[in-house]
């Protein structure tokens, strides 16, 4: 049963939503996120990359920049730019891109059920990065992020929904990458208390994505825990702030790989070595994306081949099963020496979404920073979540999710 509640919201004035409203604090380098916070003073990347305020030698990671964050947000809650609810509700959040709607629950998700496993995970965290967003949770003493969830499709919650959203929105603009934004504010008590009831009934839901987000909202929690040897799990820290969405609407991108070098290999004794595992088909010099699983493009000398995975190499169980698992198997690590693409600094990721013409651009002479590049084809929801529900988790880089939710919509308080 998922315990899912209404919440009291921080949020934009209605005026100034579309200029504060900014992607997540991750996406950004450190150069990238000072440029975009230079250019607007309201966006809430200001608040999530502090760093952002000082010199670039600034140490980020300091304690003087988690109280600017902290500083900013005050500040903004008190000259107007942030209103605060007076009433816990639920939000609508519904993302438009390319055509293609999908529409959240703004809500707060429960500490012990991330604990418990009624929120799966699929992916591992890393320390350092966990750290950071709880220094800021805890200084800011809110939860600025929301995390992007994932459940089965119920016909109860479309319903309610659905109803709701024929009310005037309390949000509708544009962002500057086209993606259309829309809110609205449930006031209903009764679709309140529906959904509630609803929620309790789903039996699990799955971090699609926000797994470091989830992580450190939680270790908050449980902090905060041990400093109030009373508490009675009503407390606001006992929640963390989610926008969740049914499976039938998402759509996972492929994560795409590229390579700096051929492991010594010339260019033949390669493509020889890796159709031990994989039938090999030159495709030309029109960009290829595969089609169907199992199979997989490659970028090598100006040209394009599609490989198809041999079925010796296939595999029925949720993780080796993956295709990013039988590329990592069958070809990065016996053929290229790629032993541990989270650490090896050989391999990059590209996001599906910048097209396969970057990784002919990381490949070709104008860059020549990479050797080979592969498209992928893209994880889909079922496979994501027959990995969380055995309890398995994901290579790295398994899934790219688009649209992204905007930070600074919706902001979760911890102690009111």
């Amino acid at each position: 049963m998922a315990k899912v509640k209404p919440f009291l919201c921080i949020r934009p004035a209605e005026a100034v939503v579309s200029r504060v409203a900014a992607l997540p604090y991750d996406v950004y380098s450190r150069k990238e996120a000072k440029v975009a916070a230079m250019a607007e003073p309201l966006s809430f990347l200001n608040i999530d990359r502090p760093e952002t305020q000082f010199a670039d030698e600034f140490d980020m990671y300091s304690d003087e920049a988690y109280a600017k964050a902290k500083e900013l947000l005050d500040a903004r809650v008190k000259d107007g730019t942030f209103v605060v609810d007076e009433q816990a509700a639920y939000y609508i959040y519904r993302l438009v891109m390319d055509g293609r709607a999908q529409t959240g629950l703004v809500a707060c998700s429960s500490v012990d059920d991330y604990v418990n496993g009624v929120v799966k995970k699929h992916e591992n965290t890393r320390e350092d990065k966990e750290i950071d967003r709880i220094r800021h949770v805890d200084t800011v003493n809110a939860q600025t992020g929301p995390i992007f969830l994932a459940y089965r499709a119920d016909d109860t919650i479309r319903s309610i929904l659905r109803a709701e959203m024929q009310k005037t929105p309390l949000y509708d603009f544009v962002s500057e990458d086209g993606i259309g934004h829309t809110v609205w504010k449930i006031e209903n008590v009764k679709a309140t208390k529906a959904l509630e009831e609803a929620f309790l009934a789903i039996p699990a839901t799955y971090i699609a994505d926000g797994h470091h987000r989830a992580a450190s909202a939680v270790k908050v929690g449980l902090m905060r825990r041990k400093e109030n040897p009373g508490w009675t799990g009503e407390e606001p820290y006992n929640m963390f702030l989610s926008v969740l969405f049914p499976d039938e609407e998402l759509k996972i991108f492929p994560y795409n790989r590229v390579v700096r070098d051929l492991n010594g290999l010339k260019k033949a004794e390669f493509l020889e070595k890796i159709s031990e595992n994989f039938m090999v088909q030159e495709m030309g010099h029109a960009a290829f994306s595969p089609k169907q699983k199992g199979t997989f493009g490659m970028y090598l000398d100006g040209c394009w081949y599609c490989l198809t995975a041999k079925e010796a190499v296939r595999s029925s169980e949720p993780v080796k099963g993956l295709d990013v698992s039988i590329l990592q198997d069958a070809l990065l690590e016996p053929v290229l020496g790629i032993f541990d693409p989270r650490t090896d600094e050989r391999i990059e990721f590209i996001g599906g979404i910048r097209g396969l013409e970057e990784l002919e651009r990381r490949v070709n002479e104008e860059q020549k920073n990479m050797a080979v590049a592969f498209s992928m084809y893209p994880t889909s929801m079922n496979e994501l979540f027959s990995v969380a529900d055995a309890g398995l988790l994901m290579p790295p880089k398994s899934t790219w999710f688009e649209p992204k939710l905007r930070s600074g919509l919706f902001i979760h308080p911890l102690d009111r």
